[in-house]
């Protein structure tokens, strides 16, 4: 069985990869298993600045998933390069996906280009979900045009690939697909988190501190499903699939749905070994499903 994908000239032992945010910078998961068997790792969401983040209580459950609201807590980008991808670097051999968020173009221009010269980066993932400032508050990511402009201006510097994390958000997914392809995207990363949020029954009061949050989980899986497969059938650039992937089932269908790579979002919070255990059942999954080749069956469903 063969599970390597060829993804923006570059070579994958696997499609699976663990998704911005829940896998931390990738070397506290070594304590748990060998992550060398990961096709990628995405790291969490860097800021050109420090950030603490949003006040606790940040996180509330649900039957299907959970909200979160973290508010991209890190260290800033210069510790994540002086300090993160060195740790990373010591018990992980291949290159990686940094996120990079911010609240301005500049913001995003000037963290970008501090990873231009990381040799362990293989790519850049753009998250245009943050509130533009500038803007009124408006996230980048929800108006076609907002997006082109900022992903445009990104492209101006970063020499490594882009990738653009589009948020479900949206009137209409494939408008802004079509977007950040036009600005110059190499890949396009979705689903982002669904806006959500949960009530305390005893105080009748919001139970993330900033009222709502990301909802994430296997309750969003079918709606991401949806949007990689619309959006596939109109971009010309790869696509990584994600949200609500629990088991190598859900990767073989978001990859027939269009999806090149899977990333594994809030299951590695609920289960450390998630991501293991899904590239252990890759081939037997491939096999029960007479899958020789993962990477012929990427958009079988169109």
């Amino acid at each position: 069985m063969d599970t390597k994908i060829n993804f923006l000239n570059h070579e994958f032992k696997n499609p699976i990869v663990p998704a911005s945010g829940t896998f931390g910078f990738g070397y506290e998961f070594a304590a748990y298993y060998d992550i060398n068997i990961l096709g990628s790792i995405a790291l969490k969401g860097t800021t050109l600045n420090p950030r603490y983040g949003n006040p606790l209580p940040r996180i509330a459950e649900c039957p299907a998933g959970l909200i979160n609201s973290i508010g991209l807590q890190n260290p800033g980008v210069d510790k994540v390069v002086s300090e993160e991808l060195v740790k990373l670097k010591k018990v992980y051999n291949a290159e990686v996906i940094v996120n990079v968020g911010g609240h301005s173009v500049n913001e995003y221009v000037q963290t970008v280009e501090k990873f231009n010269n990381c040799d362990n980066v293989f790519a850049v993932e753009l998250n245009i979900s943050c509130p533009n400032v500038s803007g009124g508050g408006m996230a980048f990511g929800v108006d076609p045009d907002i997006a082109y402009s900022l992903v445009s201006q990104v492209r101006k510097v970063c020499k490594k690939p882009l990738i653009v994390k589009l948020s479900p958000n949206v009137t209409n997914i494939v408008d802004m697909a079509l977007a950040v392809e036009r600005a110059g995207a190499d890949a396009i990363s979705l689903i982002n988190t669904l806006v959500g949020m949960r009530i305390d029954l005893k105080t009748g009061k919001p139970i993330i501190s900033v009222k709502k949050g990301g909802y994430s989980g296997p309750g969003i899986f079918p709606v991401a499903l949806n949007m990689i497969y619309e959006v596939s059938k109109a971009v010309k650039i790869p696509l990584i699939g994600m949200g609500g992937v629990t088991s190598a089932y859900d990767v073989i269908e978001m990859m027939y749905a269009g999806a090149s790579l899977v990333m594994v979002g809030s299951q590695n919070l609920v289960d450390p070994y998630a991501c293991q255990k899904i590239i252990s059942d890759l081939p037997k999954v491939m096999k029960e499903l007479n899958i020789t080749n993962l990477q012929d069956i990427i958009g079988r469903a169109k």
